[in-house]
């Protein structure tokens, strides 16, 4: 497969929801042209309309020229079936998060395309291997997964197969630059880089609330760290119906005691900044996060229902229990060669997930406090909290050696 093949001319998005929106935009912004596609003609013209108001709005701001707006919608085309598909070099699914769905999409998709088309699901977390196993071209068959608003947002995770052709990362590479993104490229995983270690994260969060915090104190700490924004704030800013939903559709993971708060948020509505309310309130308009005190009684009477004897949590814990559980799980991301090297961890981080930039990222601050130390503390937790908190081997290794993450590469130290 020569690079020539592969050189990218026509794009193709399935999905118009936000994260469609968001890609679409990213591509013709760069000038490239996209072919639109969505079950829903309704919702297209509806997203088509959105895309070209905010366009504009940039223009009466004076960050663009009206012939710049107007090129840029001219680069967008919306379709009105799969059979418009067939000359895409590359055709990203943006639907919502829901294997079945995919696999149907990427059969369809693999049965009318050219032989050469690449194809990209924009998913957070889902297998791309069991994707790309439903099409007779699995090496030209990946994930690329946009960050929400996704014209906006930096980081792009290149995710690869296990049988996706090196060509293929290249020109995905290649094609991420053109579209001015921070590209990682991350192995097949669970979440790939960025959320698989953020779940340990929030996780660790979710738990001080029963344990004896409330949101705003979680937040103000990692916030007085440097983090652009704390968990609880993230979460009502994407939404907490979100994963919410995910495990309603999932049917596991619903009985969790640590997601129990954000379940009862959900069932009365709270579901955050849409909804003017969620682990914050906000008054009318604003997106300025008013601590509630209807949030800090809930959280107390959950905890208590779950049988927690509630004690007073100090930042200095709050800290040390969250970017511990970030940077445990990174080590174990790196070791298993899910990332090439500790620098792609701690890109990921700066770009997509607010990590303070004079830190350097998750792993470089886990430098700065040497293995040894962090070695020590995780299994001071471990002792406390029990064994999710086992150090990874890595860093068992990086303790006895002296190394460093930066040290690390391709897995092994």
């Amino acid at each position: 497969m020569s690079s020539s093949v592969l050189s990218i001319q026509q794009v193709a998005v399935i999905g118009a929801g936000t994260m469609g929106r968001g890609i679409v935009m990213s591509l013709a912004n760069a000038g490239i042209p996209v072919l639109w596609l969505d079950n829903n003609p309704q919702m297209l013209e509806q997203a088509l309309a959105a895309i070209a108001e905010t366009w504009a709005k940039s223009v009466s701001q004076g960050r663009l020229e009206p012939q710049q707006a107007a090129a840029r919608l001219a680069c967008v085309q919306a379709v009105d079936g799969y059979g418009a598909l067939a000359g895409a070099d590359l055709v990203i699914e943006a639907v919502y998060e829901n294997l079945e769905l995919k696999q149907q999409i990427f059969r369809s998709l693999d049965a009318l395309l050219k032989p050469t088309a690449i194809l990209a699901s924009n998913t957070s977390a889902l297998d791309i291997d069991a994707i790309a196993a439903v099409t007779g071209r699995p090496e030209q068959v990946l994930g690329l997964h946009f960050f929400s608003p996704a014209h906006i947002m930096k980081l792009l995770e290149i995710v690869r197969g296990a049988q996706t052709a090196p060509a293929v990362l290249e020109a995905m590479l290649a094609l991420g630059q053109r579209i001015g993104k921070a590209c990682v490229v991350a192995g097949n995983c669970h979440g790939f880089i960025g959320n698989r270690m953020l779940h340990t994260y929030v996780r660790e969060a979710r738990m001080l609330l029963l344990e004896g915090a409330y949101p705003h104190q979680v937040d103000a700490a990692l916030q007085g760290f440097g983090f652009a924004m704390g968990p609880f704030r993230m979460y009502d800013v994407v939404g907490i119906d979100l994963e919410w939903r995910a495990r309603e559709l999932a049917g596991i993971g619903q009985d969790d005691p640590a997601v129990q708060v954000d379940n009862r948020l959900c069932e009365l509505g709270r579901c955050g900044q849409k909804s003017g309310q969620g682990y914050y309130r906000y008054a009318a308009g604003s997106r300025q996060a008013e601590q509630d005190p209807e949030v800090d009684a809930l959280v107390l009477q959950v905890s208590e229902q779950l049988g927690f004897n509630r004690r007073n949590i100090g930042q200095e814990e709050i800290l040390e229990r969250c970017l511990l559980a970030l940077v445990n799980e990174g080590a174990k991301i790196l070791q298993e060669g899910i990332a090439d090297n500790s620098q792609d961890i701690d890109l990921v981080y700066l770009n997509g997930y607010g990590f303070p930039v004079d830190k350097g990222g998750p792993m470089s601050w886990a430098d700065s406090q040497g293995a040894a130390d962090l070695l020590a503390r995780l299994r001071a937790l471990q002792e406390q909290f029990g064994e999710h908190w086992q150090p990874a081997k890595l860093i068992e290794q990086l303790a006895a050696s002296g190394q460093t993450f930066a040290s690390v590469k391709g897995g092994r130290a």
